[in-house]
C-alpha cells in the first residue's frame, strides 16, 4: 500500500508535536500505578492542542496502550523524545532508522534499522525502555531514489507502538535545543547531527 492507502485506511491524523502520522489503536481500561512516574506534571506538556487529552491524574496508568505510526516522504522523520514508559515498536511495512540516546555520562547513541533484512542486522521489533531519548526518519537513500510521485507514495515505514504502563501526553516530552546541548556536554559535533529533529 502506498502511503495515501495507508492513511485513510487507517484513518491515520498527523502527529501534533512529533511529526508523522498516528492514531490510537487501544487503550485498555484496567490501570496501575506506574514505576515510572513520580506524581510530578511537566508543565512543557501544557500545550493547548494537548489541554483536553492532559489527565488529572498523575500516578495511575492504564495497563497498556497502542498505535499505528507512519512516516512519509513529505513526513519523513520524527522529532526526538522520550516516554516514561517502556515502547515496544512493531514493524508492519517499510524501513526506518532509529536513533536512541541513553542518558548516560557521557551519553550512548544506538542506532538500529526497522526492516525486514534480519541477515543485515535489521529487525522488526525494536524495544526503547524508560527515559530513553528516540527519533525516527526514512532512510536517505529511498528518499533520494523516488522521484516520481508513485515512488514518493511508496516511500513510507508503519509500525504499531506498543507503551506499558499506557501513554499519557503526562509522560511524553520533546527535546529542547538546550536540553540536547546539556545532554552532549555542549558537544558541537553531536548537537549539529541532532539539530534537525528538534521541533
Amino acid at each position: 500500500m502506498n502511503s495515501s492507502e495507508i492513511i485513510a485506511s487507517l484513518g491515520l491524523r498527523e502527529h501534533p508535536l512529533e511529526g508523522g502520522y498516528f492514531i490510537e489503536t487501544d487503550r485498555r481500561p484496567e490501570e496501575i500505578a506506574s514505576p515510572f512516574t513520580t506524581g510530578e506534571f511537566d508543565l512543557l506538556t501544557m500545550l493547548p492542542v494537548m489541554s483536553e487529552l492532559i489527565s488529572l491524574d498523575k500516578v495511575l496508568r492504564p495497563l497498556a496502550t497502542s498505535i499505528h505510526y507512519l512516516l512519509t516522504y513529505d513526513q519523513p522523520n520524527g522529532a526526538i523524545h522520550s516516554n516514561k514508559s517502556v515502547t515496544y515498536h512493531v514493524l508492519h511495512q517499510g524501513r526506518a532508522e532509529y536513533t536512541m540516546i541513553i542518558p548516560e555520562t557521557p551519553p550512548k547513541v544506538e542506532k538500529k534499522i526497522m526492516g525486514n533484512n534480519i541477515s543485515a542486522g535489521e529487525t522488526r521489533l525494536l524495544i526503547v525502555g524508560s527515559g530513553v531519548w528516540k527519533m525516527s526518519k526514512l532512510m536517505d537513500e529511498e528518499l533520494s531514489y523516488a522521484r516520481t510521485d508513485e515512488d514518493k507514495g511508496k516511500v513510507n515505514c508503519l509500525i504499531t507502538e506498543v507503551v506499558i504502563p499506557g501513554f499519557t501526553w503526562e509522560d511524553h516530552h520533546i527535546v529542547t535545543e538546550v536540553e540536547l546541548a546539556n545532554l552532549f556536554d555542549r558537544d558541537e559535533q553531536e548537537i549539529k547531527q541532532l539539530r534537525a529533529y528538534i521541533k
